[in-house]
């Protein structure tokens, strides 16, 4: 597979549960399927004090990251997240305007909401990437002048995502807030681009366990493998 180089074209210039608390979950036999903590910009699943520590590196423009959202995640939250051995955190590498308007419309809301939101996102992204090649160029000019919250607006109407998130149950109102929130938007960026330098990543979807970036690993296959070795 080839690597995706990463392109940062932006230049957009937590909450944690305590020791004490993991320790309760634990001990009662907590499922940690829907335990979500947002930090540092990133989501994190599961059980905060895991073993295993996953990071996935991600874009929503990326088709490998929808491949991995298809193939992966679902086994990853079913053997691997629910008996509190794997954390698995999802963190964004910005690599378009595209990746950030995703991004900022997936962190809309509660923090609890973001795997969904996430993966509604993936999930439809042959449909929204279709959209954004077909687009005209009185569209495309949309994207590129009025202010960044409009910028973003445009992009979100022209390529459906209004459409995917209405249907989780936002409102318009809502969407507009958060695609217009400019200091989310420079947090995403430079968290982004401290996690390349930090990992020097050179792709997406790039893997870290335990602080540790697995090399030639962009597919579940690969990455199931490398998980089987820490147990």
């Amino acid at each position: 597979m080839i690597k995706r180089r990463v392109k940062l074209a932006l230049a957009l210039g937590a909450l944690a549960l305590t020791g004490s608390a993991a320790a309760v979950m634990a001990q009662s036999g907590q499922n940690w399927t829907t335990a979500v903590v947002e930090r540092d910009n990133g989501h994190l699943l599961g059980n905060p004090e895991a073993k295993v520590k996953l990071v996935e590196f991600m874009s929503y423009t990326c088709s490998h990251c929808a491949d991995f959202a298809r193939e992966g995640e679902p086994a990853i939250k079913l053997a691997y997240v629910p008996n509190g051995r794997v954390s698995f955190e999802i963190r964004h590498l910005l690599r378009d305007p595209i990746d950030l308007t995703a991004a900022l419309l997936t962190h809309c809301g509660d923090p609890a909401k973001f795997a969904a939101n996430h993966s509604a996102i993936l999930h439809a992204q042959d449909e929204w990437m279709a959209k954004a090649r077909a687009t005209t160029q009185a569209q495309r000019s949309r994207w590129q002048f009025g202010t960044n919250g409009a910028r973003r607006q445009a992009m979100a109407s022209d390529l459906g995502f209004y459409t995917i998130m209405e249907r989780r149950g936002y409102s318009r109102v809502a969407l507009d807030r958060c695609l217009a929130d400019e200091a989310k938007a420079a947090q995403l960026a430079e968290s982004s681009q401290a996690d390349v330098a930090a990992y020097k990543l050179q792709g997406t979807p790039s893997f870290v366990v335990d602080g540790e970036l697995l090399e030639g690993v962009f597919t579940w296959l690969a990455l199931e493998k490398a998980l089987g070795s820490r147990f």
